[in-house]
């Protein structure tokens, strides 16, 4: 059926109104077109996307917080199923922040706040609300900062909070354009223990040791009669404190991170740093470590566990005898963290090991094993020794260090240092169904060593118990 013509238009009229339009659109459209710097329908992406993001836990290791700023429909980032849980972002520099986009999943969060920090440890929340919605939510803002958090701290089920993508905008970026949910899958009926992203919201700078690296063989102390022919000695640091901090991984954010109990200097949190560390004191035998190490709290049911043997060995071991003998000492404000939080199971991802103090017919397990009664569960953690010889950390946190090939260390990382054994023993046995990891289950163990010892005393006991290959003590001496 024709369409009707409006009374008074003629046919002729409105085919000369039809063309006199036509050509107008056509002039508008040719002038727009000389004027287009992008591509048609192209959109800026915002400023979270690709960028690191981290979480206060994980569902499972497939639900990550680098999923919900990937940019990709199909991905979601799920947390564990408890009150509050956070994500956050590191924008990479200061920007100011208009607008946020949420794409939740059916598991959203009812009572959430939207943060900004620059990374000094301090949180603003530039917006609130208790009006939280399934699917996409816009929120309009006004902040700065390079860190942007959403807190949530009333979920609507169940279940945990979930976000396909989490979209900050502003400086630099247009009007956002959320992708559309997928169809979305079922949550899992049982929740599994968190894994954390091991992705460093804000990655520390390469730095540089004040001295370089001496070349030719170091000097080496003499073999006492009666030494036991094992390069060791050893600092007994039993523990300090808990906190949700970790001044490697994210430094100056404090209560970023899952739990951690500190053992050593009793100084440590968040923004901790080398000149920090040599002004606080320890709880260490010899008081000269004023070291600080850590590792995820233990937790029996919703009881942290503490371990009551704190020994952090260091030994020669891993290289051949006459490598051995150029093993230099370790550089103040080494950075170094072992193990692996985003492990996903008690295979090749983990380096844990579990064991039982005098319950060898138990045997070890990259998870908690079952000791008997009246035996300690012990945790084992061997740190990499062979350092690039220029960097105190790196961007990882790992890649300048790596542990010895065949022997010796690789030519990517020539010098040879001691090798930090962290053993713990917690005061737990029998059944481990209850045992958890504040960063998932024991194969997640993981462990960070910030380097204070006073450079002479470090130098003393390697020059006199590594090199030689002799067994010291607490005190540095056979």
């Amino acid at each position: 059926m024709g369409k009707t013509i409006p009374r008074g238009t003629s046919p002729g009229r409105r085919a000369g109104r039809r063309a006199t339009l036509l050509s107008a659109l056509a002039a508008v459209l040719s002038a727009c077109l000389m004027n287009v710097t992008v591509p048609a329908g192209a959109a800026e992406a915002p400023l979270s996307q690709g960028r690191t993001a981290t979480a206060s836990s994980s569902e499972r290791g497939d639900l990550s917080p680098s999923a919900a700023v990937d940019g990709k429909p199909g991905t979601r980032w799920s947390s564990k199923f408890s009150d509050p849980q956070w994500l956050q972002v590191d924008l990479g520099a200061t920007s100011t922040i208009n607008k946020i986009v949420l794409n939740w999943e059916h598991a959203y969060a009812t009572a959430f706040t939207i943060q900004v920090s620059d990374g000094g440890g301090q949180w603003k929340t530039i917006r609130s609300t208790t009006a939280g919605v399934d699917g996409v939510q816009t929120l309009n803002v006004s902040g700065s900062g390079r860190y942007v958090r959403l807190y949530a701290t009333k979920r609507s089920s169940q279940y945990g909070v979930s976000l396909w993508e989490f979209q900050v905008f502003g400086t630099g970026s247009t009007k956002p354009e959320p992708s559309a949910s997928p169809t979305k899958p079922a949550p899992s009926g049982s929740p599994t223990k968190p894994v954390p992203s091991a992705t460093p919201t804000k990655p520390a700078p390469s730095a540089s040791p004040t001295k370089p690296v001496p070349s030719g063989d170091p000097s080496r102390g003499p073999v006492p009669p009666g030494a036991v022919r094992v390069a060791e000695f050893v600092a007994e640091c039993p523990f300090t404190h808990r906190l949700a901090d970790d001044p490697i991984v994210l430094p100056g954010l404090a209560g970023a991170s899952h739990m951690h109990s500190f053992f050593g200097n009793t100084s440590t949190d968040a923004g901790s740093t080398l000149t920090t560390l040599l002004k606080g004191n320890s709880t260490c035998s010899p008081k000269a470590d004023l070291s600080s190490y850590w590792v995820p709290t233990l937790y029996n049911g919703d009881k942290a566990v503490e371990p009551t043997g704190t020994t952090f060995y260091y030994l020669g071991e891993g290289v051949s005898d006459s490598a051995m003998a150029k093993t230099r000492a370790l550089p103040q404000g080494l950075r170094i963290v072992a193990g692996n939080a985003k492990a996903t199971g008690a295979d090749g991802t983990s380096s844990a090991r579990w064991s039982c103090l005098h319950a060898g017919e138990v045997g070890s397990s990259k998870n908690f094993v079952n000791c008997p009664a009246g035996k300690m569960l012990e945790s084992y953690l061997d740190f990499p020794h062979c350092w690039d010889g220029k960097n105190l950390d790196s961007a990882d946190h790992k890649s300048h260090m790596s542990y010895p090939v065949g022997n010796a260390c690789p030519a990517s990382h020539p010098v040879i240092v001691p090798k930090l054994r962290m053993v713990l023993r917690y005061p737990v046995s029998g059944n481990p169904a209850a045992f958890r990891l504040a960063s998932g289950p024991g194969y997640t163990m993981h462990g960070d060593f910030f380097n204070a010892w006073p450079e002479a005393e470090m130098e003393r006991r390697v020059r006199d118990c590594i090199r030689p290959i002799v067994k010291c003590g607490a005190d540095g001496t056979p």
